[in-house]
């Protein structure tokens, strides 16, 4: 326990931990492997980090240069008390682009997204086509039942008025927090995230180690809040022009994939269930890297024709 009472937060993922300090503040980013570029975000939640990420970074870094960072608010980035929006969470993934291709030449980018960090990655390559040569979405969000609806203008959030403000009154920010990490709750919320009581049991362990963080509260009472969702996620997701793996568990909290039907029939997308929770590429790591593996390589050979 290092001597100002908090826990010490080793590495999420094996590699190189690069700093990248740009227009979202401190980023932490590892880096890790040879060959053409893989970006790979986290999801957002009250413990998120690149942990998340942790089976498909160590399976791609053996042939790729894979790069896997911790999103603001969350891991070794900046967790400071500020403002956590939508837009600082795209201007992440903006910054961490630039750092790769200033590494790799401008060579346009493989990336892979989980969950409610789909909308930030689909945001950043809407705004910057050129960057991306595929996205990868992993149970993103936006596709449940009635998302069809989420057509609204731009700037416009699912947050619930006067939630953020009372979640962080300066006499007690930490207490809800606090109930929300403890390691039953945790483990708790993947067993509904896993739909089953196999949860990996690393992922447990670390998030109960990133949750006990200074400010680690922060980031994730905007999530609670609905601050980072966004309402006009349908119309981002259609407005897409780069090839779409769409990759979803079938059981859990997580599984309702009622509303991709548009996708399942849209040129450039590839709808693929598991017969797994939300986090496919832990129950299972091999299938999920051969089946992503395969869509990258259908891009290759598309390109060829």
């Amino acid at each position: 326990m290092p001597a100002d009472g908090y826990p010490l937060l080793p590495d999420a993922v094996p590699g190189e931990r690069l700093t990248l300090d740009g227009r979202a503040g401190r980023l932490c980013c590892y880096a890790a492997g040879e060959g053409p570029p893989l970006l790979l975000l986290h999801s957002i939640n009250a413990a998120g980090s690149a942990y998340e990420v942790r089976p498909i970074f160590e399976h791609f870094s053996a042939s790729r240069r894979v790069y896997a960072p911790d999103l603001p608010g969350f891991g070794h980035s900046d967790r400071s008390r500020r403002a956590y929006s939508v837009r600082l969470f795209v201007q992440s993934v903006h910054d961490v682009v630039e750092r790769i291709r200033a590494e790799t030449q401008a060579e346009p980018l493989d990336a892979l997204a989980l969950s409610l960090s789909s909308e930030f990655l689909a945001r950043a390559a809407v705004e910057d086509p050129s960057a991306f040569r595929s996205l990868a979405l992993v149970t993103p969000t936006g596709f449940q039942r009635g998302s069809d609806a989420l057509r609204r203008p731009a700037g416009g959030t699912r947050e619930v008025p006067l939630l953020h403000a009372l979640l962080t009154v300066p006499a007690w920010r930490a207490v809800p927090y606090r109930l929300l990490t403890r390691p039953a709750t945790i483990r708790y919320f993947l067993r509904r995230t896993w739909g089953s009581d196999d949860i990996d049991p690393g992922l447990a362990e670390y998030d109960t180690l990133t949750s006990r963080q200074p400010g680690a509260e922060h980031a994730p009472y905007a999530f609670v809040s609905g601050r980072l969702f966004s309402t006009d996620v349908r119309t981002l997701y259609e407005a897409l022009r780069v090839p779409v793996w769409l990759a979803h568990g079938t059981r859990g909290d997580f599984a309702d994939f009622r509303g991709a039907d548009w996708a399942r029939n849209a040129p450039r997308w590839t709808v693929e269930p598991f017969q797994t929770g939300a986090l496919p590429h832990f129950e299972k790591p091999e299938a999920f890297a051969r089946a992503y593996q395969t869509f990258l390589d259908s891009i290759g050979e598309a390109a060829d024709v």
